[in-house]
């Protein structure tokens, strides 16, 4: 038998060393493919549930932007009508409001003209009293409680 120096002793430590060393590397490396791997799977799904939402989302933003457009057609058609409303309310005073105003009149004229004159008739002159000087007017009675005309 041949007696190990310490030099080959040294080549089987160095060499057993970088094989534990080369196999932890190689478990690591499974580790991180196998991650990968689900990393991979999991982008793959979530691509697949994305696009047909992202289909969804942009059907919605179309639906919602054509009632705008419609609800902004209708706006714009009550603005339309209120404008129209307002021109005629306005036609319709010009029109008739002069003339029922004059017919009002004439009527009030009528019935005062023919419900006697019982304001036309002047009220007596307060009675006057003269102070050294002075013009002061007395009131006049008052008409008992009770009594009205």
């Amino acid at each position: 038998m041949h007696a190990v120096s310490g030099g080959e002793v040294a080549g089987i430590l160095v060499a057993v060393f970088w094989a534990i060393l080369v196999s932890f590397l190689a478990v690591a490396l499974a580790r991180l493919a196998q991650t990968l791997k689900a990393t991979t799977r999991l982008v793959a799904d979530v691509t697949e549930q994305a696009v047909p939402l992202l289909a969804d989302a942009s059907a919605a933003v179309r639906s919602a932007q054509t009632q705008i457009d419609r609800v902004d057609a209708i706006a714009t058609d009550v603005q339309e009508v209120t404008s129209n409303a307002s021109a005629l309310s306005t036609t319709v005073a010009s029109t008739f409001g002069g003339p029922l105003v004059k017919v009002a009149a004439f009527g009030y004229g009528v019935r005062r003209a023919l419900g006697g004159r019982k304001d036309d008739v002047p009220a007596p002159e307060p009675r006057r009293t003269v102070i050294v000087g002075r013009t002061v007017s007395r009131r006049e009675k008052r008409k008992p409680r009770g009594k009205r005309d």
